[in-house]
């Protein structure tokens, strides 16, 4: 009896361990905004904005919340001012880290196909490690505008580039709202938070004279 051929199994078995791995892989989904990522500053990662973004629907809570230094409510600035550096200060910078649940079996199951699948086929880009600590996520609302302008760091600042202020200024003579949304992560799972200002503070660009 001709011995049957090893290849066609051994083809059937990567098409099923690659399609294991991309379910596994799609199940980290990107969450739904239409107004696509923020912009990063320090260690923060896209990872931990999702995290963010999956909790925005929690009740509001402002315990722990940033407190802002710069802007506050009321802070005016001229078209022809230089970009701005805001800055706070967060009560979340000293946490401890807490323990993380551990993983469900479905989880580590996932992990395990995802890893196998990276040999074999490696994906477009690799994930940045797990962040753990403080993130502070600022949004500013800006008058006919659908989304809001946003950072996402892991610094107490943000130093506005040219091309951010430069779309704030497009609103001048209009109040500007600045929200800070801040939480402590443990490996991109938040354990403390999300807090957030209770009141948003409202800031005014001044048109030319």
């Amino acid at each position: 009896m001709k011995p049957l051929s090893r290849k066609p199994l051994w083809t059937s078995s990567l098409v099923a361990l690659l399609s294991l791995t991309a379910t596994a892989c799609g199940d980290d989904g990107e969450p739904e905004s239409k107004c696509g990522e923020p912009l990063y500053g320090g260690d923060a990662t896209d990872e931990a904005w999702r995290s963010l973004v999956d909790a925005k629907d929690q009740p509001a809570d402002s315990t722990e919340a940033a407190q802002l230094a710069l802007p506050t409510t009321g802070t005016t600035y001229s078209v022809n001012d230089a970009p701005p550096k805001w800055t706070w200060a967060s009560s979340l910078a000293s946490a401890l880290p807490r323990p993380v649940s551990p993983a469900s079996p479905f989880d580590t199951a996932r992990s395990m196909l995802a890893r196998v699948g990276e040999w074999v086929l490696p994906t477009a880009h690799a994930h940045l490690p797990p962040f753990t600590g403080d993130i502070h996520w600022v949004q500013v609302t800006v008058p006919g505008r659908e989304c809001p302008v946003e950072m996402l760091t892991s610094n107490l600042e943000w130093q506005l580039d040219a091309a951010t202020w430069d779309t704030l200024k497009a609103s001048a003579g209009q109040d500007l709202s600045v929200q800070v949304v801040s939480a402590y992560l443990l490996q991109n799972r938040i354990t403390e938070g999300p807090y957030r200002l209770a009141q948003p503070v409202t800031i005014r660009i001044q048109e030319a004279p």
